[in-house]
């Protein structure tokens, strides 16, 4: 089983709430007061029977008009069309808008052979309140798609791809782990989207339930050094994936 990252680079956000691109080689923050500044990274696992997705990135596409996502998946050596399993952590703009592409003004899955795996509360309180309007539309595109696998709590897909319901950073957040005989993936979203955020503790504004996603990033920390599981970070631009250890009440990641 081998992990991909599919950095789509980073960005600020302000108010507007847009995603503008942001090289520090030729941009300064300074540039763009009250902005945070968010790296976007997706992965794709190769299980060596079948392609799985974890998350979907912005759905920005290039200058061929091509998903963003897809030209990295091929940069990779892998056709898109051959994945088959899509794992979303949450439905905020920044993990799930490349679930969905458009394609003559219509929204189809950017991943037709794929089951999109989604927890079922998340979707419909996104497709109840959406954080924005243009987003409506995607989630009901995806709702008709016949591709929707709407999960419930937390369990298991096939036996080695485990999902557990954490909340935290939003109220029906899910992570996940893959598993095979040589390895354990850990896909945290935004509950542990860096690695350093392991390293410190502290209640973030920005989550649903700050001291939860707090409380969560020691308790995954803790099980990934003691079961060797390599962590993968969604919004890392240090460290995409990373072996975590824990010496003298710190943690350690070591890249992987």
């Amino acid at each position: 089983m081998k992990a991909f990252p599919l950095y789509e680079g980073t960005y600020s956000v302000d108010q507007s709430k847009k995603f503008i691109p942001f090289d520090p080689a030729v941009h300064s923050r300074s540039e763009r007061p009250g902005s945070l500044f968010i790296s976007v990274q997706p992965f794709l696992i190769d299980t060596g029977k079948e392609l799985v997705l974890l998350d979907s990135g912005l759905g920005f596409t290039n200058q061929q008009d091509e998903l963003i996502l897809h030209q990295n998946i091929r940069n990779q050596g892998y056709d898109p069309a051959d994945v088959s399993k899509v794992l979303m952590s949450h439905l905020h703009v920044d993990h799930s808008s490349g679930m969905v592409q458009n394609r003559h003004g219509r929204y189809e899955p950017s991943f037709p052979q794929a089951e999109y795996y989604v927890q079922r509360e998340d979707f419909e309180h996104a497709l109840l309140k959406p954080s924005r309007p243009a987003y409506q539309p995607m989630l009901e595109a995806m709702q008709r798609s016949g591709n929707l696998v709407l999960l419930e709590g937390s369990g298991s897909i096939d036996g080695n791809i485990h999902y557990e319901l954490t909340g935290g950073h939003s109220e029906f957040h899910q992570v996940f782990r893959l598993e095979s005989e040589e390895q354990t993936y850990f896909f945290g979203g935004d509950v542990l989207p860096e690695p350093e955020q392991l390293q410190r503790r502290f209640i973030a504004k920005y989550d649903f339930d700050g001291r939860k996603s707090m409380e969560l990033r020691e308790e995954f920390g803790l099980k990934a050094a003691s079961e060797g599981w390599v962590c993968l970070f969604y919004h890392s631009d240090t460290l995409a994936a990373g072996k975590v250890r824990h010496e003298n009440d710190t943690f350690l990641i070591d890249p992987a």
